[in-house]
């Protein structure tokens, strides 16, 4: 199973697939404050509101960032 790791505002939560990323730099380049690559965790989720985020991650081309909308996801306790 490939790695995720997640990153959430409570709102919205950003998945970064490492193994797809092409290191391309535009979500950092982007959105400075949010995307830091050197520093743990490296995705700021508070440096920018949601939109922003989504936007971003939009542009992402290898796919390696996506998100969801926290409402949106099922509930996993429920059968």
């Amino acid at each position: 199973m490939e790695a995720k790791l997640e990153y959430t505002n409570g709102e919205v939560t950003i998945v970064w697939q490492p193994r797809l990323c092409q290191h391309t730099g535009i979500c950092a380049r982007g959105l400075p404050a949010v995307f830091q690559p050197k520093d743990r965790p490296w995705i700021k989720m508070f440096a920018a509101d949601t939109a922003a985020l989504i936007a971003q991650v939009d542009k992402c081309p290898s796919g390696a960032l996506s998100y969801y909308m926290n409402a949106d996801k099922p509930d996993d306790k429920t059968p």
